[in-house]
């Protein structure tokens, strides 16, 4: 399939060229390096932050039947940003499951360039830590972040910290429905949307090798990129 898929690429740049066997493609997939290219926002960005798991190797129903549940079942993590605005990915980090996605904020927003301005970053409550919303804080950007439901307050007085505090009195005061949509907390279901679509794709992972893997997701979001930017209708206003 991939050396099939190759090839019609090869075709339809009108080059008469023969494709590589499957295990060179595989070979030269991970030194690719893959360009993600995107739109940037007509405004400040805002981002929508979201993550999901991907299998990479598993074998059929009726060995894990015979064998458990965990039988040779693998499976990596995806996390991801996206432009609230021109629904684009501008952020992508895959990492093994160990890794929480707190942990993985900080990557995301390292890959916006610094003289672009974050105005606000969504998450759900998995990114409810202090690490977070510091390193949310240091890009100057506003963190709208459900605390968790048995959340308590920070004693410390970082601004952020307090902040957050202050949500959460507000969260008990209003509830968690008044108070996503006050904040158009609802907008972050874009990124679900989104993480759809990548699967939609392949919810597995065909390379076997880590690095491969991390150029096979590369491939899909730039992909998806391409196809937002074309799908996407631009308003111009009449003389």
């Amino acid at each position: 399939m991939v050396t099939g898929f190759v090839q019609s690429l090869i075709k339809l740049c009108g080059l008469d060229w023969t494709a590589p066997d499957y295990s060179t493609i595989c070979r030269r997939q991970k030194h690719i390096d893959i360009v993600i290219s995107y739109q940037k926002s007509s405004d400040e960005l805002h981002l929508l932050v979201d993550s999901t798991g991907l299998k990479f190797l598993g074998e059929g129903e009726w060995k894990r039947k015979k064998h458990g549940s965990e039988y040779r079942r693998q499976w990596h993590k995806l996390h991801i940003a996206i432009d609230a605005e021109t629904l684009q990915i501008r952020a992508v980090q895959l990492t093994t499951n160990n890794v929480s996605d707190s942990q993985v904020l900080s990557d995301l927003l390292d890959q916006i360039p610094l003289d672009e301005q974050i105005d606000s970053v969504y998450t759900d409550g998995a990114y409810d830590t202090k690490r977070c919303r510091q390193v949310i804080a240091d890009r100057q950007a506003h963190a709208v972040i459900p605390p968790r439901k048995n959340a308590r307050p920070w004693k410390d007085t970082k601004s952020h910290s307090q902040e957050r505090n202050e949500l959460l009195r507000t969260v008990k005061r209003l509830g968690r429905t008044l108070w996503k949509k006050w904040s158009g907390y609802h907008r972050r279901s874009l990124v679900e949307t989104k993480m759809h679509c990548i699967k939609l794709l392949g919810d597995k992972l065909s390379a076997k090798n880590f690095n491969n893997q991390v150029n096979e997701i590369h491939a899909r979001v730039a992909v998806l990129n391409k196809f937002t930017e074309l799908g996407q209708s631009h308003t111009q206003v009449a003389n």
